[in-house]
Order: structure tokens, then sequence, then C-alpha cells
């Protein structure tokens, strides 16, 4: 996991994944740097790491040491190809690699646990990081998330073994080399790229076939070597749930043996059945199980990823849902743990091609809650689709309790609402609002 000193330049480095392989370069004595679109608490806590960012997209605020062509770029699939810090870099002749590539790359010398999927890779990597770091193992944890425990996306405690979430955008997760991985979900997602769901299916496929060792699946996935999920009928899999003020207790059945009343502290039956699949990683690879599973008590959970708060007398739970299955996530956790308060959604939709894909999935979704508020479509690396916009979502709510507001009335709007539970979802600029109102709590 050695890379030879040099020099990095990011582009697109506030990105989550992004963020966490520029600090990882940097902390081996690389000298790194990058440019993002705007500032964000990504780019802010790069910065309070010693990493420069810049946020203007001309060359000249490149400072000359990384215009060099010695300078390695590494970008992300979410910067255009016309940007014109990339096309500077292409036309000199730089080497220009996707951060698939470098993560491939410094990982290789490691063996590598890879969790893929279109739901659920951040929590179950991320739970699978605080197993290897309750067994005391040597690892390195790049994931797509901030780890509450950690206060960061990435965590380093070895170079033995690698924890990576293997992205299925663009393909990039057939750059890594899994040892062990493990598959959570493969709904119908990124058709921009893949055009149907099948020809995302087969890209899956062959993400199984670089794994050298075992694979565990979600149940109902087809592709790999031991099953997990909420059911006794799974490799690994649970019975005599139980159900605490915040999270579970249940019985543990792997292929060998029970382990009974292990508790989780995480609420949501999505989120019990991420742990599953992390424990049954621990378990294929071979770490001792039994002690890992007392690790579950104490797991600090991750940054809006079903994080509740109290706001005045209102219960808030902030998560990164963006696709209609984690909606569905979200609301099957409100009615387990929350069912007789009365809820509102605030929702930020994330990328046209997404709303387009998913536009009536969405709304039928959004229709279980007893009130819903939508934002405009936070576009990410996307130019607008005629025809692709809040308000077109708006009118397919069948919900009459529905409104759309403005960035600048998201405070107000939570503090004057009825409701005694606020849903705040969206993989967008939402959370920087949120954050907002936190302070405020």
């Amino acid at each position: 996991m050695n890379q030879k000193e040099g020099k990095y330049y990011f582009l697109g480095i506030g990105g989550i994944g992004m963020s966490a392989l520029a600090k990882y370069l940097f902390d081996l004595g690389n000298k790194v740097m990058g440019y993002d679109k705007t500032p964000s608490p990504v780019t802010s806590q790069l910065m309070n790491h010693g990493i420069s960012v810049v946020f203007d997209e001309s060359v000249s605020v490149i400072p000359k040491e990384y215009q060099q062509e010695d300078t390695q770029i590494v970008f992300t699939p979410a910067i255009p190809e016309d940007n014109t810090q990339l096309q500077y870099f292409i036309e000199q002749g730089n080497q220009v690699k996707k951060r698939a590539v470098v993560l491939g790359e410094v990982t290789n010398t490691t063996s590598v646990f890879a969790i893929a999927g279109t739901h659920g890779k951040t929590t179950t990597a991320s739970f699978l990081t605080h197993l290897f770091d309750h067994l005391n193992l040597e690892f390195t944890s790049f994931l797509g998330g901030i780890m509450n425990a950690y206060q960061s996306n990435l965590v380093q405690k070895g170079n033995r073994f690698s924890i990576v979430e293997a992205d299925e955008y663009d393909r990039s997760f057939l750059q890594l080399s899994p040892d062990f991985a493990c598959i959570t979900a493969m709904d119908a997602d990124h058709l921009d790229i893949y055009g149907n769901h099948d020809n995302m299916k087969k890209a899956f496929t062959q993400f199984s076939q670089l794994v050298t060792h075992k694979t565990v699946v979600a149940q109902g996935i087809d592709l790999g070597d031991f099953t997990y999920g909420i059911s006794e009928e799974t490799s690994y899999g649970v019975k005599n749930i139980r159900l605490s003020d915040q999270g579970y207790h249940f019985d543990l059945v792997t292929p060998k043996e029970t382990h009974e009343d292990i508790y989780l502290n995480a609420i949501g039956q999505h989120n019990l059945s991420n742990a599953i699949g992390a424990l049954a990683i621990v378990d294929v690879a071979g770490f001792p199980l039994a002690d890992a599973l007392p690790a579950l008590e104490n797991f600090g959970g991750i940054h809006r990823r079903m994080e509740v708060f109290s706001f005045g007398n209102k219960t808030v739970i902030d998560d990164y849902a963006h696709h209609p299955e984690e909606i569905k996530a979200v609301l099957k956790t409100v009615a387990e743990f929350y069912p007789d308060k009365k809820n509102m959604v605030v929702f930020q939709p994330h990328l046209f091609s997404r709303t387009q894909d998913f536009m009536d999935a969405f709304a039928q979704v959004l229709d279980q809650f007893d009130e819903i508020v939508l934002m405009d479509i936070y576009p990410a690396r996307e130019k607008p689709i005629a025809g692709v916009t809040s308000d077109v979502l708006l009118e397919r709510l069948k919900n009459q309790n529905k409104r759309k507001i403005n960035k600048e009335d998201f405070q107000t709007t939570i503090a004057g609402s009825e409701a005694d539970l606020i849903l705040v979802l969206g993989a967008g600029d939402i959370g920087i609002y949120l954050q907002e109102l936190r302070k405020t709590a």
C-alpha cells in the first residue's frame, strides 16, 4: 500500500470517496491538492488536514509546482469532460487516472474487502470497519461517509487489509482486486450509464468474478458463496428480533452455530441487514466472529445515515436516502420505531437522470408520508433535462398535503411544522442546511 512519493492533483476532491483517497496519499508523504466546484464540509475538512483546495476552474489558480508534467491527476467521473483544468492536463500529457484506478493501485498489495451494492455500501463498510477495529486488525478503510466515531471517511489502523466501497457507477468497481466481497443490493440505478437494469446486473456479475476468495450477498442475489438477511433461510440470518429504543436484540444464525441475544445499536431493519452482511464477511474470512459481536453494542453510526436528533419538541431523522428503495427502508423504520408520530418528509431529489428514471416510484413512496415537502433537484454532475423538475414530481403526488420550498425556507419549514417526526432525505447539499439546523437544536 506504499505509493512512491510524488505530486497528486485531484479534480473533484470534495467528493466523499475522492477526499478519503486524497487524505491517504497525503498522509503517505505525497504532495496533494485539488479542485472542487464549491466549498463544503468535506473541503473544509481537507483543508484542516493540510490539503489545499481551489474552487476556480481556471488553470491560473493552480500553483506552478502542480502544473508540471510530473503531477499525477486523479479525477472523478462527476467532473465534466470539458472541465478547463482536466483538458489542460490531458493536452499537456500528464498521467490522468480515474479515482477507482488509483484506489485499485494503492490497495493491490493488501487483502481487499470490497463492499458493493446500489444501497448499503457505506453502512456495511462502516460496520466492517468497526468490527475490524474491535478485533485489533491492521487495516485501512476508504469510506463513502463520515463515521461518527472517527469523524472521518478514512480510518487507518495498518496496511495488511483494505476495506473499500466498490462503486458500481461508471463500472468503477471493475478496477479493484477483491479477496472478499459483499454485495448488498442490485436494484436498478445509474441507468444514464447502464441503459437498463440487465446491463447493470452484468457489471455486478463481472465484479463477482474478480473475487479471489469468498463473496457474501444479500438475500435474493445469486452471485455469491453465502447469503445473508433478515431471515432464518439464509447462510447468515436472524431470529427472535426484539426492538429496543435505539436498536435491536436478536439471535444470529450462521452455517455453524447460533449466537443468542446480540444487541445492535442502530435502528432500521436495513441497517440490521447491513450489520449481518459485515458479520458474515468477518466469519467467512476466518476472523473470530464471537469476539466481534460485542462491537455492535457501541457502533457510533455514520453521518447522514439514519441519524436521529431532537429539534425543540420534534424528532428529526437525517438520512442520505436518494433512491425509492432507500426511502422505502426509511418508511419501514418509521412504522417500526415511530408508529404514532405524525411525520413530515423533506426530500431533495438527486440528479435529473435518476429523478426521470424513477419519477413514478418516487411519487408512490413519498405519498406514504403524512406531509411532503420537496426541494429543487440537486444536479451534481448533470445539466438539466427538459420536463424533469421537482414541480413535475410534486404534481405526480396524490397526497394533497404537499408543497415545494426554496432552500432559504428549510429551517422555518421544519420549525413551523406540526409534525412530531421530521425526515430529511437526499444526497445533495440538503445536508449542509441540516447542519445549520442542528446548530440551533
